[in-house]
C-alpha cells in the first residue's frame, strides 16, 4: 500500500492514539489510503471546493481529500479521542483543515462555509440515514452543497438508489429520486475496515437536480409514509391513512388503485403530495 503523504501509516496512528473503534459510535475505520483516495476522486475536482466530512476518525479520508487537492476540509468529529490525530493532519496541511468537535446531527451545515461545498464522508452507520434525510430535505433547494459522496451499508445504498419495481424501493428512494441523481459508485468490502463490519458497504454519489417547488417535503413524507406503511396492499387501501379522499389522490397520479407503492414512479408520489397539501 503506497502512502499519499508524509504522515505515518494509519495503523501506526491508530496504535499511537489508542483509537479502538467504538461500536456505540458506529465507527469502522478505513485504513487503506489508496481506497480513501478513490473515494475522494468520486467527488470530482476538489481544488476550488470546501469539503465537509462527518466522522473522520483517525483521518484516512481526511488525508485523501487534502492530498487530492481540496481547498479546505471541515472535519466534524464527536469522539474526542480522535482529535489529536486530526490535529497532526492539520499541522501537515497548514490552513486547509478545520476541525469541529461536536455532534454531526446538531450542526447547521449551511453556516460552515461559503462557495462550492461538497460533503464527503465515511458516515458513522448509526446516524447515516438521518443525516442523509436531513441533507436531502434542505430548504431552499437547490441546496448549499454541490454533491454528496457518502459511505453506507450496501443495503442502505440500494434503498437510496432503488428504482420503481426494485425490492429496495421505498420512502428513501422517492426522496432521493425527487431531489437528486443518485448512483452507487462502487462497493467496499468488509476487509477494508477496522474492525470489519458484518456487511458490505458502498459509496453513493448524489448530485442535486432542479425540482418542482410546488411540492413540500412534509407533504411528500406524509404520502409515502401512508403508501409504504402497508406496502403489500394496493394503494387504494394504503392511501386511506393520509386522511384525504383516495379517489382524489388516484386521479391526480393517474392510478387505478390496484397498484402497490413499490411500483409507483416518483412523479406519482409528487402528484399526490400536491393534493395532500391542498386538503
Amino acid at each position: 500500500m503506497s502512502q499519499i503523504d508524509d504522515l505515518p501509516p494509519l495503523r501506526e496512528v491508530i496504535a499511537a492514539h489508542g483509537l479502538r473503534a467504538k461500536k456505540e459510535l458506529g465507527q469502522n475505520f478505513l485504513l487503506d489510503l489508496n481506497l480513501t483516495a478513490r473515494i475522494a476522486r468520486v467527488a470530482g475536482d476538489l481544488h476550488d471546493a470546501t469539503v465537509i466530512e462527518v466522522g473522520p476518525g483517525p483521518g484516512g479520508l481526511t488525508r485523501a481529500l487534502l492530498a487530492e487537492g481540496a481547498r479546505q476540509v471541515i472535519a466534524i468529529e464527536r469522539d474526542a479521542r480522535a482529535l489529536p490525530a486530526l490535529q497532526e493532519i492539520e499541522a501537515a496541511y497548514p490552513g486547509r483543515l478545520i476541525i469541529i468537535s461536536g455532534d454531526a446531527l446538531e450542526i447547521d451545515y449551511r453556516t460552515l462555509a461559503s462557495g462550492p461545498i461538497r460533503l464527503v464522508s465515511n458516515l458513522p452507520y448509526n446516524i447515516a440515514t438521518p443525516l442523509l434525510t436531513g441533507w436531502l430535505s434542505a430548504d431552499p433547494w437547490p441546496p448549499y452543497y454541490e454533491s454528496l459522496t457518502l459511505m453506507f451499508q450496501r443495503e442502505v445504498a440500494e434503498r437510496i438508489c432503488a428504482k420503481p419495481g426494485d425490492d429496495a424501493y421505498g420512502r428513501l428512494a422517492v426522496l432521493a429520486g425527487w431531489r437528486t441523481n443518485a448512483r452507487i459508485a462502487f462497493n467496499v468490502g468488509r476487509q477494508a475496515f477496522t474492525p470489519p463490519p458484518n456487511v458490505t458497504s458502498a459509496i453513493v454519489h448524489l448530485v442535486p437536480k432542479p425540482i418542482d417547488e410546488s411540492v413540500r417535503v412534509r407533504d411528500l413524507e406524509a404520502v409515502t409514509k401512508a403508501a409504504f406503511g402497508q406496502r403489500r396492499k394496493m394503494v387504494r387501501q394504503s392511501l386511506k391513512a393520509t386522511g384525504v379522499p383516495v379517489e382524489k389522490l388516484l386521479e391526480a397520479a393517474g392510478l387505478k388503485g390496484d397498484e402497490r407503492a413499490e411500483e409507483l414512479p416518483v412523479e406519482a408520489f409528487l402528484a399526490m403530495a400536491r393534493i395532500y397539501a391542498a386538503r
